[in-house]
């Protein structure tokens, strides 16, 4: 023999056992387990800021709607000069006179009851004049509109003299329905003309003696929005 010793196959593959580093499938493993990990932070992360983004609006929206009840709160049902009556339209049928907006009413200002209310959108498009239903806002408690804010907090817009310029609450809208409701179950919505004759002990009902039930939608429109989105609606009774 030439005097060299080669290792037994035990020797070998105890060698084998003993050499460190990973092999291709720990690698592949491990970068396999990391990647899941960073997308999941990732989905966790943008559902954290999708679902911060929707409490933000829900709290501003909340804000909006509770600010038409501060400002009608006051206000009564019904116009407090004309009231509500059955009129005769001048061809022989009798309709509603009184309800919604009134003549001559035509900035927020001018709304003297609840009903004025009916069907109005206060916007950040809104324009002067009640041909489109739609004014200037969104507006606060005291009917001013509400300005944007740069990001540094400094306000847009200001209102002199009860007309504001500049530019509005971006994205908001606060629509106001009115609808007269049953006395006695208030998910009832009757039509602005009934009333209840008087039958036995029963004096009857005028039209204008039902409350009302005001609902305030307030939609948001981001900028890469096609429509606005409803936030919330808030509601309350007027007996």
């Amino acid at each position: 023999m030439n005097g060299l010793t080669y290792p037994t196959r035990r020797q070998r593959r105890g060698a084998r056992k003993d050499a460190k580093g990973f092999t291709l499938i720990e690698t592949s493993m491990a970068t396999l387990i990391i990647g899941i990990g960073v997308l999941a932070m990732v989905d966790a992360q943008s559902s954290f800021i999708v679902s911060n983004q929707w409490s933000s609006h829900a709290a501003s929206a909340t804000f909006l709607a509770n600010e038409i009840r501060e400002y009608t709160r006051n206000l009564p049902k019904h116009d407090p000069v004309t009231g509500i009556s059955m009129q005769d339209d001048g061809s022989g049928s009798m309709v509603v006179a009184g309800w919604g907006v009134d003549t001559g009413e035509v900035v927020v200002g001018d709304f003297d009851d609840l009903d004025d209310f009916n069907g109005i959108t206060f916007s950040y498009i809104g324009t002067a004049g009640l041909d489109d239903n739609d004014l200037p806002g969104p507006i606060n408690s005291f009917g001013e509109v509400i300005p944007a804010l740069s990001v540094d907090g400094v306000e847009q817009g200001d209102t002199t003299n009860g007309v504001f310029s500049g530019d509005a609450m971006r994205g908001w809208y606060q629509t106001v329905i009115v609808e007269k409701v049953h006395p006695f179950d208030t998910s009832q919505v009757l039509d602005e003309s009934y009333s209840e004759p008087a039958n036995g002990s029963f004096p009857g009902r005028e039209i204008d003696e039902y409350p009302l039930r005001v609902s305030v939608q307030v939609y948001y429109q981001g900028v890469n929005d096609i429509e606005a989105d409803l936030v919330t609606t808030v509601t309350w009774i007027v007996p």
